[in-house]
């Protein structure tokens, strides 16, 4: 069955001749977008010079999707953007599948701007937004949502300031940023925001966006012509950005530092890992600050969520990528929900041994986010 049966809108939550795995505790979703009812709620946290200017933003070309962007039933009964109601989605998401935590991210696409002070100021009124609303006392009294602190990476130093600003909040559990960037994330110039993230023991997790879009550069020879193009190559940027905190020496040199790969895919691991550890027994005495094997650090620095599972016709060779690529320590579900290609917790994996689905689906992000 391709991929995409399991994972879009269309697809009944149940597929007849696939077993399931039952629901005995409650699931953590690793990545929720919440969005805005309008631009106007944005608009109240921002200084009034900037407020005349902010239209909201998004991916220009790259989020021409030829049909639609988001789940066609997600959209609010009361009207409103998809994913701006977090009443209806309790009701959509988190009360039928049994989620305990939906940690939330927000797409607030700060970091693509060349004007540095302009992008922060987004970021913070985006911040400001989700603690008032989402994560606030009227729509979290349960305290089923999380959130992560969304930063403008591109003015490092800032950025770090702002997860001062928002690190001792009971809600915001992690530090958000776009994989869009004019450096790979190893490069000393976001050191500021390692730092912050470790002062305060806060994950930084890097998430599809504005790669190529104003500032930022693409992480391929050139621009996709079509939608399939680009979103069948988000994961490139993931890679490179791995690639680089792994040979750059960073968790050497921030030894608590904790990354999560978000929506980037998740079996491009296997193949990865194998050719860098490979290039680094030739290639070692170039970079002497790694002091052992590549993938050797993955299991104490870095998690990658589930969503978009490339999910092969035969379950026996899905079965063995997620034993290849330690799925029981380093993969987290995620649901990427209100987004087209959502995947459904109960159908976008096979039934799972009992050990490896609690592993995926809460223990994993219970552990690495402190959840417990």
């Amino acid at each position: 069955m391709p991929a995409n049966e399991h994972s879009t809108v269309v697809v009944p939550s149940e597929i007849a001749g696939t077993k399931r795995n039952k629901v005995k505790h409650g699931i953590i979703d690793c990545d929720v977008h919440p969005i805005p009812k309008s631009m106007d709620q944005i608009r109240e946290y921002l200084p009034q010079f900037w407020k005349g200017r902010f239209r909201g933003g998004g991916r220009g070309l790259f989020y021409g999707n030829p049909s639609h962007g988001m789940r066609l039933d997600s959209h609010p009964p009361d009207g409103g953007p998809a994913g701006s109601d977090p009443s209806f989605m309790r009701k959509q998401l988190i009360e039928p599948n049994h989620i305990k935590t939906a940690i939330l991210i927000p797409r607030e696409n700060s970091c693509q701007f060349p004007d540095l002070d302009y992008g922060n100021a987004i970021a913070s009124a985006y911040n400001e937004w989700i603690a008032d609303t989402w994560i606030g006392p009227g729509d979290n009294h349960d305290g089923v949502f999380k959130s992560s602190i969304v930063i403008n990476h591109s003015d490092p130093i800032s950025a770090a300031q702002e997860i001062d600003r928002w690190a001792g909040h009971k809600h915001f559990i992690q530090v958000t940023t776009d994989s869009g960037a004019r450096f790979l994330m190893g490069h000393r110039n976001f050191h500021p925001i390692f730092e912050a993230c470790c002062r305060h023991n806060l994950p930084l997790a890097l998430h599809p966006g504005l790669d190529g879009i104003g500032i930022n550069i693409l992480p391929s020879p050139g621009n996709p012509s079509h939608y399939i193009e680009w979103h069948t190559c988000m994961s490139l940027s993931f890679q490179a950005h791995l690639v680089s905190l792994l040979t750059e020496g960073t968790f050497e040199r921030f030894p608590d530092l904790r990354i999560v790969l978000v929506e980037g895919s998740s079996t491009w691991l296997v193949p990865l890992m194998w050719r860098l550890d490979m290039e680094y027994k030739a290639l070692r005495h170039e970079i002497p600050w790694v002091k052992k094997m590549p993938s050797e650090y993955l299991r104490d620095h870095v998690r990658i969520t589930s969503q978009p599972l490339e999910r092969p016709s035969n379950d026996e060779d899905f079965m063995d990528m997620l034993r290849m690529m330690d799925a029981e320590h380093l993969l987290m579900f995620s649901s990427d929900y209100p987004h087209w290609d959502f995947d459904n917790p109960k159908s976008a994996f096979p039934k799972l041994p009992e050990k490896l689905y609690n592993r995926i689906f809460f223990e994993n992000a219970e552990e690495f986010y402190g959840l417990k």
